[in-house]
């Protein structure tokens, strides 16, 4: 047994170990070039666990601009391309080129108010108008003697066209100057014109057949600003009216709810006196009455043709453009205040209504958020999949950026314009201080609102558009 035992005992010693690896075992000592072990971390430990107070009030803020930003930059993209959706639905956003007979009178009104640089001209140019029944009523202050003073020189020049009337209120403003108007007008429609605005002579008779053709109960015509050379932001301005009157209004006439334009809107008379004329409250005179009409299911047709489009000029100045939108900002949200819009019949219709009408506030939260998010970024090591998250609305913007270049060259090919080079770099090296400056007028307008401010800030004008007008036309003629 003892023999049995010792020879057992020799194999065991003897015998190989097993095949398995043995696992590796951690060192005492780190070992230099082969590094440490790393400590396994628990799929439930998730990144943003531990978070502070305040990184999630900063994380959550960007996150928040991300998403309004990827918003508004996406409904925007779509609203400027709507009009290019086909060559033949493009082709139908403009006036007949085979006009009716005139059917319908007409009563043109122009308010002016130290206006006395650009009236005169104004008048004397819708006095041209080849439509066979139509009257102007130039309606100026009694406290503005320089522009009454041009107004009645035009009356003068054409006693069997045009009318003046003065207006004493005060304070004054547009729509109160629109009111008195409407009093005294006859026409079947009421169109709407400003001081500075160039007019085609063969408008009225498009509009007229426009009203026949489509049963329409109010048309918009095209304004386009002119003078996209002067500066960086006039350039960007300038580009915002061409896609707003040539595709978006287009998009809003067809989804029953319109804000409408300031000037070349032609109503019919029954809709102004259902309306009782103008909201002489409201900053945004033209949208609130656009956002009634289609509350109360009136139909709106919207043509844009380079060719007859009412032509005007940038402000003359930065500061001026950010008065101008911030009044224009401040008067969506009493709109949006007041609440017509309920009265849309359908769900998408209302919901749109509050989109389009709240692009105030989401443009003051972004006004808001974007230092937050600056100081964030440059003095907070902000986590990868956060940083990632805040990239998103730059596929858009690249997008929409690529349309503003194409839609400048088609602009300056319609309006015998040259676009230079340096113009397309204003462009783009302009995209994102103009967003941060409409960011500012947002805010601007917010604060006026909640501070109860609704007085009017005027635009100023110089008639820059027709030196450019009368540039193109003597080109125009020495190609010829």
């Amino acid at each position: 047994m003892n023999l049995l035992a010792d020879f057992s005992a020799a194999v065991t010693l003897d015998s190989p170990g097993p095949l398995v690896t043995p696992a590796p075992q951690v060192p005492d000592e780190v070992v230099p070039n082969r590094g440490v072990v790393p400590t396994v971390t628990s799929s439930n430990d998730l990144f943003f666990a531990h978070w502070t107070l305040p990184e999630w009030i900063g994380y959550s803020a960007l996150v928040l601009l991300t998403i309004g930003l990827t918003a508004v930059a996406i409904t925007t993209l779509a609203w400027m391309l709507h009009a290019w959706r086909s060559t033949g639905h493009l082709q139908n956003t403009g006036f007949s080129t085979n006009p009716r007979a005139a059917e319908l009178s007409f009563t043109l009104l122009v308010p002016g108010r130290h206006e006395e640089e650009v009236m005169g001209q104004t008048l004397d140019k819708l006095a041209t108008q080849d439509h066979p029944n139509f009257d102007i009523i130039a309606i100026v202050g009694h406290d503005d003697p320089g522009t009454e003073a041009v107004a009645r020189a035009a009356a003068a020049r054409h006693p069997q066209l045009i009318r003046v009337i003065v207006d004493d209120s005060t304070p004054k403003n547009k729509p109160k100057a629109l009111n008195l108007a409407l009093t005294v007008a006859t026409g079947d429609v009421v169109g709407v014109f400003d001081a500075e605005d160039d007019v085609h002579p063969r408008l009225l008779s498009l509009v007229d057949s426009r009203f026949t053709e489509s049963g329409a109960d109010v048309v918009q015509g095209g304004v386009q600003l002119m003078n996209f050379q002067t500066s960086w932001w006039s350039l960007r301005n300038v580009l915002e009216y061409y896609f707003w009157f040539r595709s978006r209004l287009h998009f809003h006439a067809g989804s029953r709810f319109i804000p409408l334009g300031g000037n070349t809107v032609f109503v019919r008379r029954e809709w102004l006196d259902w309306s009782e004329g103008w909201d002489a409250e409201c900053l945004a005179e033209d949208c609130e009455l656009g956002v009634r009409l289609s509350s109360a299911g009136a139909k709106v047709v919207v043509a844009y043709s380079p060719e007859v489009v009412t032509r005007e000029e940038t402000p003359g100045s930065l500061t001026s453009l950010y008065k101008q939108r911030t009044r224009w900002n401040q008067g969506f949200l009493q709109v949006l205040g007041k609440g017509e819009w309920h009265k849309l019949p359908d769900l998408r219709q209302r919901l749109f209504a509050r989109y389009l009408l709240s692009m105030p506030f989401l443009q003051a939260a972004t006004g808001i958020l974007i230092p937050i998010s600056l100081t964030l970024i440059f003095l907070v090591k902000v986590p990868t999949v956060i940083a990632l998250i805040t990239f998103i609305p730059l596929a858009p913007t690249v997008v929409t950026l690529a349309v503003e270049i194409a839609g400048i060259t088609e602009f300056g090919r319609l309006y015998s314009q040259k676009v230079r080079v340096r113009d397309y770099v204003r462009l783009v090296l302009g995209t994102f201080p103009y967003q941060i400056f409409l960011a500012a007028a947002a805010v601007r307008s917010v604060a006026r609102n909640l501070r109860g401010d609704h007085s009017w800030e005027k635009t100023e004008h110089l008639g820059v558009h027709r030196d450019l007008r009368a540039q193109e036309l003597s080109t125009a003629g020495v190609a010829r």
